[in-house]
């Protein structure tokens, strides 16, 4: 039998097998829903089609079974998330036509040097640093195009069979993710979380105070993270040259050209009005980090480089934007709004209810464990919508304090590293092995879900900053 048969039929086989031993407890749509999810994962594990055709399950299981109106999961497919993706795709695009990409991956060289866990140290800090003040998405967006021209340079082709860019690329996509709890603006989520507690206490939650109780915890995650990535197995611990010759040649390139600069700066520029988005956001609340990429891009194919060409040409940019990542990011949110309105989520409710928990370490567990598990079906910021509500409940009807439960849940919702799915994908799209990610990932996210809810519990028992706002 040809090989590829049995791994087109595991998914398949997995979704009948979730529908089937999952519906006494989900209900017969909720299980289905569930055995979506499975089926994506070992498809994404096995790879019998291209991942990006995998990405589309939710939409064509919805549609035999349906399950919920088809479109509202068709519409998931065409987010803020996609039009950030397109957007930071065209102005990358230009790199490539104009040679900016030579340019940025040899000056990154030359900056941050060749030894691998330097690497890695940087692109992980930067990525968390970074993402706890703009969208992981936008952040896992202006990384790793700049990661894989790097690679490229130094002679990494073929980025998906390349053990150098896994650690690289993997600090990139979970480096995103966990900085986005970092600070109150980091992520939806955290805006979640915050509306949810200023109404059970009835006063405002200073931003100070959320960066007191969490910056230990993303620190001590971070660290997790660092030497996880430390203790993968690459072949080198160096890549392919010096950074005396990277330096060489980068003073060969001499002075950027004209349509090098109009690209750098505008990259320049999408990046300063993301970060400002405080500042006009009232007076145009339009105007989100995604469609500031998106208009940036756009200007590539109207403007000229010294030669009197435009920057972009939609030729190039048709046959060269990577749309399959864009259905990858997108993918998880549709599974997620199948998952929440079959009435599976409320079928999880009602179990952890059941379990007759009294508080402590195993509850603090369960929710943040809980927590994760959404933030891998749907997004982080769908995580906490669903999550944190439950809590609460469940918190009051034990006649327990609300408030770190809450705490440990937002930042779990950060801990997801496994399917590639919302910022996840980008990496993936940009040829980083799903597998890979998803075998690696998992034990990360078992690591980090014992490490957070360890924390938060003894941070509840010992310290009363945590417990009380």
């Amino acid at each position: 039998m040809d090989n590829s048969v049995p791994k087109l039929l595991s998914g398949p086989a997995g979704f009948a097998a979730a529908g089937l031993l999952l519906s006494s407890l989900l209900g017969f749509s909720g299980a289905l829903a569930v055995g979506t999810a499975v089926w994506m994962a070992l498809w994404w594990i096995f790879r019998p089609v291209h991942i990006a055709v995998t990405s589309l399950l939710p939409i064509a299981v919805n549609a035999a079974f349906t399950l919920i109106p088809n479109a509202h999961v068709i519409e998931q497919y065409f987010t803020d998330i996609v039009v950030l993706l397109l957007g930071g795709d065209l102005i990358c695009m230009a790199w490539t036509t104009t040679g900016l990409d030579r340019r940025i991956s040899l000056r990154t060289l030359c900056l941050i040097g060749t030894s691998l866990r330097q690497q890695v140290f940087v692109w992980l800090s930067a990525s968390v640093v970074l993402s706890a003040f703009l969208p992981n998405t936008v952040v896992a967006t202006i990384f790793c195009p700049v990661a894989v021209g790097m690679l490229q340079f130094v002679g990494e082709k073929n980025i998906s069979s390349s053990r150098l860019a896994v650690p690289i690329l993997l600090a990139i996509s979970w480096g995103s993710g966990i900085g986005g709890f970092g600070s109150p603006i980091g992520s939806p989520a955290n805006l979640v979380a915050i509306s949810y507690m200023e109404e059970l206490t009835g006063h405002e939650f200073m931003y100070v105070q959320w960066i007191g109780r969490f910056v230990p915890i993303l620190f001590i995650i971070f660290l997790c993270n660092l030497l996880f990535l430390w203790h993968l197995k690459t072949p080198a611990k160096n890549f392919h040259g010096t950074r005396e010759e990277f330096q060489k040649m980068y003073a060969e390139l001499g002075p950027m050209r004209k349509g090098e600069r109009i690209c750098f700066w505008l990259f320049v520029l999408a990046i300063l009005l993301a970060f400002a988005r405080p500042l006009y956001a009232a007076f145009l609340p339009g105007l989100k980090p995604a469609y500031i990429f998106l208009i940036i891009g756009m200007l590539m194919f109207i403007l000229r480089d010294e030669k009197g060409e435009v920057l972009l040409t939609w030729n190039f940019a048709e046959s060269h934007a990577m749309w399959g990542i864009m259905i990858m990011a997108s993918s998880g949110l549709g599974l997620g709004r199948m998952i929440i309105e079959t009435g599976a989520v409320g079928h999880m409710a009602e179990f952890l209810g059941a379990l007759h928990l009294t508080g402590g370490f195993v509850t603090m567990f369960l929710f943040c464990a809980f927590a994760c598990f959404m933030s891998e079906m749907s997004s982080n910021t769908g995580a906490a919508s669903i999550c944190i509500p439950m809590i609460i409940s469940l918190c009051g009807a034990l006649e327990l304090n609300p408030v770190p439960y809450i705490l440990g849940t937002v930042a779990a919702c950060s801990c997801a590293y496994v399917l590639p799915v919302t910022t996840r994908a980008i990496p993936v799209g940009f040829g980083l092995d799903a597998s890979v990610q998803m075998r690696e990932g998992l034990k990360l996210t078992l690591l980090c879900v014992v490490v957070n809810a360890t924390l938060c519990w003894l941070s509840m028992e010992y310290l009363p900053l945590f417990s009380h706002l």
